[in-house]
């Protein structure tokens, strides 16, 4: 009689012991705290990065010497400067240097905005430095395909999950720095801003035409007057 219950408290904390070893297992091979892979939200997200790129050049007099302008050209032309980068200009109060910087990056469509980021180095006398202010907008570590494409009792997306679209939002937008903090809205909505994508879109060539096909002409948008007509 006592073999018998001997041998059943044995079997009990064998199974009791198989059980805490089971769950001490899955317990190590489980993640606990957050996981932010859990939910809609993606966790590759659009990542702004800035750099600063000054060009220093000869200003006798608050103007820029001969030949500065030419070589400020080409140092725009270098960069590749395009519409995203930001110009300032610090010139120690010469409005002469900072119309002719101006009528250089008039050239690229560019415009010089007020107030020069603060940059490494002094800047000496008679000389203006220009600063092209750049933001890029990139996703880091897409594509990741770490993580199989399998079955998962955790409800976790898959480890590639959010990296088409936020990569082709980080390469459509025009200016990076609207992904931080947006475009003011004005105090009144003008229709004619949003239509004017769609009129580009409407009356502009086709881009990808295959051979066959015919060009879609480009016509200018006709008003609102000229259709009752």
């Amino acid at each position: 009689m006592n073999r018998g219950i001997i041998r059943k408290d044995a079997k009990m904390r064998s199974k009791l012991l198989l059980i805490a070893l089971c769950s001490a297992a899955t317990a190590c091979t489980t993640p606990h705290g957050d996981m932010p892979d859990k939910g809609l939200a993606s966790v590759h997200v659009p990542v702004v990065t800035s750099a600063d790129y000054t060009f220093d050049a000869s200003a006798p007099g608050g103007v820029l010497a001969p030949g500065e302008p030419q070589r400020l050209d080409g140092w725009f032309q270098g960069l590749g400067l395009s519409y995203g980068d930001s110009i300032y200009v610090d010139a120690r109060y010469s409005e002469s240097a900072k119309d002719q910087v101006a009528a250089v990056a008039s050239r690229y469509g560019m415009m010089v905005s007020e107030g020069a980021p603060v940059t490494a180095g002094v800047l000496q006398g008679d000389t203006v430095r220009v600063v092209v202010s750049r933001r890029r907008a990139e996703v880091p570590g897409c594509p990741d395909w770490s993580i199989a494409s399998n079955p998962n009792f955790d409800n976790r997306n898959m480890s590639n999950f959010g990296c088409g679209v936020n990569s082709n939002l980080a390469m459509q937008v025009a200016n990076p720095v609207d992904l931080i903090r947006g475009q003011p809205s004005p105090s009144a909505v003008d229709a004619s801003t949003g239509a004017k994508a769609i009129m580009m879109y409407r009356n502009w060539p086709l881009t990808g035409v295959m051979p066959g096909q015919t060009l879609r002409p480009l016509t200018a948008p006709k008003s609102t007057t000229e259709g009752d007509k």
